[in-house]
């Protein structure tokens, strides 16, 4: 995982361990076989030319148009990655557990500040997250509404289920601002989420996005471009892969 590079699609081979197994990735990451038939699209129309990379990066805005959110200009012409790093996934990724000064340490070592940190976190509007991953958060700690630890519970039990889902905010399959409303109401589903509120530098933030959804959606485009431009390959590095799954 060295940035915008696709390495993420690559299944595992005799010379490498891939990074769909590491932890923060297994059984979390979905839709390999959504990007898999816009590939083969794309294959049979324009063979060699567009990269999963590039896929991945207009799949994510795209789905965040789809889902009622922003939009955004996305910059192409990255290549694919010829291998994969299991490791890498495993240490790079934050952890749901990561406290305030943990996580701005995450991203900041990947070039992000605070502020794009917060953004970037409100991606969380959508998707959802395993009993295995919250269970120590709505049994165990106290900044959490109790209605809200209640309900969630019923999902996910202190033993077992481990990988029953709860969405990540209260309007599921919707971008919108209402991860940072719960945010503000004590109903951030991860600890990692929760911490955003918790501290001074990133308090106010977290009450501006939650009281202004058009100022989200503005930061959210710009902090997804720098996103997008994580250390990508181009130019002769790389290569396209024909098959997101395997290199040519």
């Amino acid at each position: 995982m060295q940035g915008c590079d696709a390495s993420v699609l690559l299944d595992d081979t005799t010379s490498f361990k891939g990074e769909k197994t590491a932890r923060p990735n297994a059984n979390s990451l979905r839709g390999y076989d959504v990007i898999d038939t816009i590939k083969s699209q794309l294959e049979r129309e324009c063979p060699g030319v567009v990269s999963c990379a590039d896929i991945l990066a207009v799949a994510a805005r795209d789905s965040v148009v789809k889902l009622h959110g922003t939009t955004w200009t996305v910059p192409l012409g990255r290549r694919d990655a010829t291998t994969a790093s299991f490791d890498d996934a495993t240490k790079n990724l934050p952890s749901p557990t990561l406290n305030l000064t943990a996580l701005k340490s995450a991203f900041s070592n990947k070039g992000f500040t605070a502020s794009e940190m917060v953004t970037l976190s409100g991606g969380h509007t959508i998707g959802q997250v395993q009993c295995s991953v919250i269970r120590d958060r709505i049994y165990k700690e106290n900044n959490i509404d109790s209605n809200f630890a209640a309900s969630i519970k019923k999902n996910c039990p202190s033993t077992g289920g481990d990988t029953n889902l709860s969405p990540l905010d209260q309007t599921t399959g919707v971008f919108d601002n209402t991860y940072f409303k719960d945010l503000v109401n004590k109903k951030g589903l991860m600890h990692s989420d929760q911490q955003l509120f918790n501290g001074v530098s990133t308090y106010s933030q977290v009450n501006t996005y939650s009281q202004n959804s058009a100022k989200f959606f503005s930061d959210f485009g710009c902090a997804m471009i720098k996103m997008g431009n994580l250390s990508p390959l181009t130019g002769s590095k790389g290569e396209i892969r024909t098959n997101c799954r395997k290199t040519n």
